[in-house]
């Protein structure tokens, strides 16, 4: 053979031989593994307009093929020029031993299961192909669910309430993003961590063992792991070997790549208007179907076993999971909570029902009509990257929604997550209402995230606010209004993380473009994301019972993180001096409606008269709260057809000069630990519908970047480092003022 001949071989042996960049494709020749490449690169391209991710990715894995062929291709010239030397003979053998070893390998070979290596070399290396990924382990099929245990009655039952404090937006390694982005976090660990437990999270090292661990300074009161349904099975399988398609191209893709993986999944079944199974799901996607009953089995069986079910009632669980909605990469998702242990057979999920109506349909026919205890609700988020088409007014059909659809859809949609680490979705910002630039994305929809050049503003309907003044225009219309919710926050966490809401211990979310999965980054997220926030629900007892019921009559709160206790109420005579009684609640609920009702009457008796009190988060021994800075109420009512607004500031003092010592994040400046006001509204109009709201600000503290660049001594006249360019910029905020938003208070003019 020639010295050019051997080269060649030598080549093409060793492309077979060393784990391919991206995929490994059984005994296909090294030119049709090009050319599979770069059919998935057009797929890619094609499916997603190379729009979002796609272009960084797409140059990331033509990068990667070119470094790959002409490293091997170095190592063949190196390696047949010391061949030359060689007796023929021992040259040929050589040559044909390596054409052997790579059919050997082609025909036996897996590169998926080794280690990899967590150094910033070794994700380099990782990176450009030279190592190979372990492929995630499948836990053992589970048994069919436990019986439910008999739950004792709490010991502690309070009738005026108390808030219990939870997150109802946690995903774990089921989902099919986090698993992804090298979340290994099970339902299990989700709750004991819930529960006070640290938790270790990627990066692993060889040996599996976690290179960061987390734990909650305070426990959470509950969770709901609600991990999404879309793709349980498909996670299943591709992790499973042995399994129906764990050998397929996508599989390998996810499992070799994962974020080229999660834009190949992404364009067909998140982002489409039509959403598909892949081949590898068997006929009419059954293998996928049948494999998400183990997951299914699992979430089930985690929220039974962590459910406290002695009479201290120290933590509460739902079962739940995530329809992850997002036509034309809109989103529409929703969290399902279940009330007790009664659920569907399995999760609903956006492929096979692509519509929030068709939802509905499902979780009525599926539970609510069974008859037998079955109840679940769905708690929609992240409205701020919808496209407006979370709050339609419109039927599937274009036809305007029906009083009944008005009346359905509030009963299953008593709640909104207002706050989760994507961002806010109170209110679109705006001048008249400073505070609505809280946590801003300046992306409409998540797949433009990358590509600021595709950045835009939010259509209308894509606030809660504005959603909830769209409410009162179809009450008018209907007799009805579809958007009567109450408000919550929760983090959206893809680690496993309940509640892990500080600003100073913030390690991202394992969601996005910034990954841990082979190192920890010098930025832990992107700096447009944040901690996220908690729901806060006003129940008799921490029981699954009283939770659900707070839930339904919309007695729920929101926010940031902080864990302040805000009560809100409405009535017709309050006394002006209802805040120096210490029966205050006791007071609020005899004479009038609490955050989440309808204020009854028909306004003859004057303005109503609002009642707010808020306490301060106490915080921990080495860690307290943030004083408060005010208290305002913002009024929604309606006026010539359309919805108006205005927020008045009611307590406290919103020039107080508190402001915050960015060289060490210490706060300076006094503020309140407690905050009360009666207040009636000046413009009040009993022929005219009407909603109230509270939110409640604490003074400046550091923003989570903030502490992250102070750890690292980021000295911007000295340009700041790779990785924390944030640091430095002046468009992303330093500090925030965390808050709490209530559940509204309506009132209905009567009818006639």
């Amino acid at each position: 053979m020639t010295p050019r001949a051997i080269r060649l071989v030598l080549w093409l042996a060793a492309l077979v031989l060393v784990p391919l960049p991206l995929l490994r494709f059984g005994a296909f020749a090294p030119v049709a593994h090009y050319l599979l490449l770069s059919g998935v690169c057009v797929a890619l391209a094609i499916a997603e307009g190379a729009g979002g991710i796609l272009p960084i990715l797409l140059a990331l894995l033509l990068a990667h093929v070119l470094v790959y062929a002409l490293a091997l291709w170095l190592a063949a010239v190196v390696l047949s020029r010391a061949l030359a030397k060689l007796p023929s003979r021992a040259r040929a053998g050589v040559v044909w031993g390596a054409v052997a070893a790579g059919v050997a390998r082609a025909l036996l070979g897996d590169p998926y299961v080794t280690p990899f290596d967590t150094s910033a070399r070794g994700g380099l290396r990782t990176i450009l192909g030279l190592a190979r990924v372990e492929s995630p382990a499948a836990p053992a099929p589970s048994a069919p669910p436990p019986a439910p245990r008999e739950a004792s009655p709490c010991a502690h039952r309070d009738r005026l309430r108390r808030p219990f404090f939870g997150d109802t937006h946690v995903h774990t390694a089921l989902s099919f993003d986090a698993a992804g982005q090298g979340t290994r976090t099970t339902p299990r660990e989700a709750y004991r961590f819930a529960q006070g437990e640290p938790l270790g999270i990627q990066p692993f090292g060889a040996n599996g063992r976690a290179q960061q661990t987390i734990r909650l300074r305070r426990p959470l009161d509950f969770a709901v792991v609600t991990d999404h349904s879309e793709l349980l099975g498909e996670t299943r399988l591709c992790a499973s070997p042995g399994a129906p398609g764990y050998d397929s191209t996508v599989c390998r893709v996810v499992r070799r790549w994962p974020r080229l993986g999660y834009v190949l999944v992404n364009a067909r079944v998140y982002s489409q208007l039509a959403p598909a199974r892949y081949r590898f799901c068997g006929e009419a996607g059954r293998d996928c179907r049948d494999a998400a009953s183990g997951p299914w089995r699992e979430i089930q069986e985690a929220a039974e076993e962590a459910q406290d079910h002695s009479d201290a009632c120290r933590f509460t669980t739902f079962v739940g999971y995530e329809w992850t909605g997002m036509p034309g990469g809109n989103n529409i998702h929703r969290n399902v909570i279940f009330r007790n242990e009664r659920t569907q057979r399995l999760p609903t999920n956006y492929i096979d029902t692509p519509t929030a109506e068709g939802l509905w349909d499902a979780l009525e026919r599926e539970c609510i009509s069974r008859g037998d205890g079955c109840d679940a609700l769905a708690i929609p988020h992240n409205s701020n990257v919808s496209g407006g088409l979370m709050w339609t007014t419109q039927r599937p059909d274009g036809a305007p929604i029906t009083r009944e659809d008005a009346l359905r859809r509030a009963a299953l949609e008593p709640l909104v997550e207002v706050m989760q680490h994507k961002g806010d979705s109170e209110c679109r910002a705006n001048e008249a209402d400073e505070l609505c630039g809280y946590e801003k994305l300046p992306w409409a929809r998540m797949q433009d995230s990358a590509t600021p050049w595709r950045w835009a503003q939010a259509p209308p309907l894509s606030f809660a606010r504005e959603a909830l003044g769209a409410g009162l225009v179809q009450q008018a219309r209907l007799g009805a209004n579809p958007f009567r919710f109450g408000l919550i926050g929760s983090t959206d966490t893809h680690l496993g993380a309940p509640g892990h809401v500080d600003e100073d211990t913030h390690v991202g979310h394992a969601a996005g473009i910034v990954s841990s999965r082979f190192e920890i980054p010098p930025m832990p997220d992107q700096p447009q994301f944040n901690p996220g926030g908690l729901a806060v629900l006003w129940a008799e007892e921490n029981s699954r019972e009283s939770l659900f019921a707070a839930m339904r009559r919309r007695e729920a709160y929101g926010t940031s993180g902080p864990r302040m206790t805000v009560r809100f109420f409405a009535g017709w005579d309050y006394p002006d001096d209802l805040c120096a009684h210490d029966d205050f609640a006791a007071r609020g609920y005899a004479g009038g409606v609490p955050m989440g009702a309808v204020l009854p009457g028909d306004g003859a008796r004057g303005a109503p008269t609002l009642a707010v009190w808020a306490l301060a988060d106490a915080g921990v021994a080495d860690h307290p709260g943030t004083p408060l800075q005010r208290v305002q109420i913002v009024k929604l009512w309606l006026e010539g057809g359309a919805a108006r607004e205005r927020v008045f500031d009611v307590a406290g003092d919103a020039h107080d000069g508190a402001d915050v010592d960015l060289g060490t994040c210490a706060p300076r400046g006094r503020g309140f630990v407690q905050l009360c006001e009666v207040w009636r509204d000046p413009h009040f109009d009993p022929a005219a519908p009407a909603l109230w709201y509270a939110r409640v600000v604490e003074n400046p503290s550091c923003r989570w970047q903030s502490y992250v660049c102070l750890r690292a001594h980021v000295d911007c006249d000295a340009g700041a480092p790779a990785g924390l360019e944030a640091c430095c910029d002046a468009s992303v905020p330093k500090t925030i003022q965390e808050r709490a938003w209530t559940s509204p208070i309506w009132y209905d003019p009567p009818s006639g």
